[in-house]
């Protein structure tokens, strides 16, 4: 029986990591296409911080223009955030397992897209707000129309300041400890069935917004569809979950924000 139990949950990783992988991969190639914007990324990719000032007539907002946004900022959370969740899916699984064996639950296979897509349902929340923020940001001449990267100086600063702060607030450090340690979570909420599945992947998201959407509003400051940003922010929150010393971590990259937020500010007042 145990040996039975070992080859499922074998079996379970490799399809669970291969389907994550698709998944990220497909993101990847969706944004690396312009995400439907007609533009290439390479064009919205800059080295250069603060990103160079140019200036831009503001487009209107259509609904398929709002629409393209909204696919881009959702698309964005899956490449961004389900790698560093991928620990945590296969932890689900494992469960769900352990429990079949316990003869708790029924045998069949793990709900994992559930779970999945409970996780995603609280990013494609964010992406609504991200997509709204942007639009209000552009209208007020502060993020550009076109390049999607602050134009404002003042704004800049504040973001990295903001979230250099929040790094160090009890809120953040909570979330990460259970953004690390998601064991409790699962535990707690564990019933059998794709609806509780999803409620567990949404209690999971809900910890994980409030861990990282300080880290996503640097978008906004370096270019919401700036590769080196993008990629930047992917690996910080790779390493703040998943690195021994990310809770450390977490807290040196927020002195740095804020210290960057300082002096860009001092500069644009200079």
């Amino acid at each position: 029986m145990a040996a039975g139990i070992e080859a499922l949950l074998r079996r379970d990783r490799q399809i669970v990591v291969g389907a994550l992988a698709v998944l990220v991969i497909l993101a990847w190639a969706w944004l690396l296409a312009g995400s439907g914007t007609g533009m290439s990324m390479r064009a919205m990719t800059t080295a250069v911080f603060p990103p160079p000032a140019m200036p831009y007539d503001p487009m209107p907002w259509s609904p398929a223009y709002a629409s393209v946004m909204l696919a881009m900022w959702a698309v964005m959370m899956v490449a961004m955030m389900l790698p560093s969740a991928a620990p945590v899916i296969l932890l689900y699984a494992h469960a769900w397992r352990s429990e079949q064996q316990r003869g708790r639950i029924a045998p069949g296979r793990p709900p994992v897209a559930a779970f999945v897509a409970g996780y995603l349902t609280v990013w494609t929340g964010f992406a609504v707000a991200a997509t709204a923020l942007q639009y209000g940001l552009e209208r007020s001449g502060l993020v550009h129309g076109m390049l999607m990267w602050s134009t404002s100086s003042s704004l800049s600063a504040a973001i990295l300041v903001a979230a250099g702060l929040y790094q160090f607030l009890p809120a953040k450090q909570a979330c990460l400890r259970q953004c690390r340690s998601p064991a409790a979570v699962i535990a707690g909420r564990f019933r059998p069935g794709g609806l509780a599945a999803w409620r567990i992947g949404l209690v999971h998201g809900l910890y994980c917004l409030r861990c990282c959407w300080a880290l996503m509003a640097l978008l906004f400051v370096g270019g919401v569809m700036n590769l080196l940003w993008i990629a930047g922010l992917t690996l910080v929150v790779v390493a703040e979950k998943l690195l021994p010393a990310g809770p450390l971590l977490s807290k040196l990259l927020g002195a740095l924000m804020i210290l960057a937020g300082l002096w860009l500010g001092l500069a644009g007042l200079a």
